[in-house]
């Protein structure tokens, strides 16, 4: 379902299909990326906040999830650990690119924006599709009793990120099988992609991008 081209990007191949649109998860080796003009970015809070992108381009504020139905512009979020989510509504054209680290996940991140596209777009959470990149697995993301408790876990207990978002995005109304995610570990691989667990204050942010050719 996932695979890595020869730029360093993870493609998914079910959206390789829509002629019209472009969709990536960066890697370590990709940071060429964050120079192309057309990217819109947030200052990302780990929060619900989803900002309509309205075709521009450049740094829109605060929030966690871009969305827009616009040509022009590539919707973009940063991670080294957190969850990307790539979100398509073929239909409508319109698109989604979230940020999903324990905090958004924990305020509904990915069902906040499986309604901004519906309100915005009159999207269909049923005909939706939605990608799920690499991020910090189960085998790797062990935390502390304060956060497993969010997670209605008690003690020290072993979080995953993915599975927890995918269980947002069924609930929110996207069948199963159109949702697609990676199960690629940002900490266990260490050739392709950067890790805050791992290196702490030395990691670099990869970039997961989506918008119209």
């Amino acid at each position: 379902m996932f695979y890595k081209d020869s730029e360093n990007i993870y493609r998914v191949r079910p959206l390789e299909e829509l002629p019209w649109l472009e969709h990536g998860f960066g890697t370590r080796h990709s940071m060429e990326l964050a120079y192309d003009s057309r990217l819109v970015t947030l200052h990302q809070i780990h929060s619900d906040i989803c900002v309509r992108a309205g075709g521009r381009t450049g740094h829109l504020g605060d929030g966690d999830a871009l969305i827009d139905n616009r040509l022009g512009n590539l919707l973009a979020v940063k991670t080294a650990d957190c969850i990307p989510i790539l979100l398509v509504d073929d239909e409508h054209r319109a698109v989604a690119a979230v940020h999903a680290g324990w905090r958004g996940t924990v305020a509904g991140i990915a069902r906040s924006t499986v309604r901004a596209m519906r309100k915005e777009f009159s999207s269909e959470p049923r005909l939706l599709q939605a990608a799920i990149g690499p991020g910090i697995g189960k085998c790797c993301y062990e935390v502390g009793a304060d956060v497993a408790a969010q997670f209605g876990e008690s003690g020290p207990a072993r979080i995953d990120l993915v599975e927890t978002n995918r269980r947002q995005l069924i609930e929110a109304g996207i069948p199963e099988s159109r949702i697609y995610a990676a199960n690629l570990c940002t900490k266990c691989g260490i050739e392709d992609f950067h890790s805050y667990r791992r290196d702490k204050e030395h990691a670099g942010r990869m970039l997961s991008f989506i918008g119209w050719k």
